[in-house]
């Protein structure tokens, strides 16, 4: 959904509501555990936020927090949302004086513990997406060496409109996975 203005914080709250019962733009569902299907673009990026448990306990408070979204043209609808399960979102990107707004609902949590512990979630889109497929947003903690990472994984294909401007859509997709790093990189303290 496009819009030359932003949006007001009601039109906003009135969009997600009218999301509550709308069903995934894509039939596959969860399949972000693992390969992507086919027929997707897949985006895969990770960084190392650091060492240690702490930073790893750290690193899961900003995920909860949605600090991965924390960028100047991108804010979601709302950060306070809770990480679970069927929790729908909005993510509002501003670009070229245009505002859009895309919908999305949280399919599934991860919540790991043992020798590689991971916290996260995958969202996937709604009809009211400019994408269709799902995004994987997880940090991770090795146990054996320390390390912690941040992985930022996703399948998507582009919606009628996003597919007239497909070299643009991919633009962004690959500015948000950069600027997505950087900023749990910022939530952490990383260098």
């Amino acid at each position: 959904m496009f819009f030359l203005k932003r949006p007001e914080p009601e039109f906003i709250h009135e969009f997600l509501a009218g999301q509550e019962n709308c069903p995934f733009s894509y039939s596959e569902v969860g399949a972000s555990r693992g390969d992507a299907p086919k027929g997707y673009t897949v985006d895969h990026n990770r960084i190392q936020l650091g060492n240690g448990r702490e930073r790893f306990e750290q690193a899961v408070r900003a995920v909860r927090q949605w600090k991965m979204f924390e960028m100047p043209w991108v804010e979601l609808c709302w950060p306070d949302a809770p990480i679970r399960a069927g929790a729908n979102v909005a993510v509002m990107v501003t670009h070229f004086g245009v505002w859009s707004l895309n919908a999305a609902r949280i399919v599934y949590v991860i919540e790991e513990r043992g020798t590689r512990e991971r916290f996260g979630f995958a969202y996937g889109t709604l009809e009211e997406h400019a994408e269709r497929g799902e995004e994987r947003f997880s940090v991770e903690f090795d146990a054996d060496d320390g390390s912690v990472w941040y992985d930022l994984y996703a399948f998507s294909r582009p919606n009628l409109l996003a597919r007239l401007g497909y070299p643009l859509a991919r633009s962004l997709q690959k500015r948000f996975a950069r600027e997505s790093k950087i900023a749990m990189q910022r939530a952490v303290g990383a260098p």
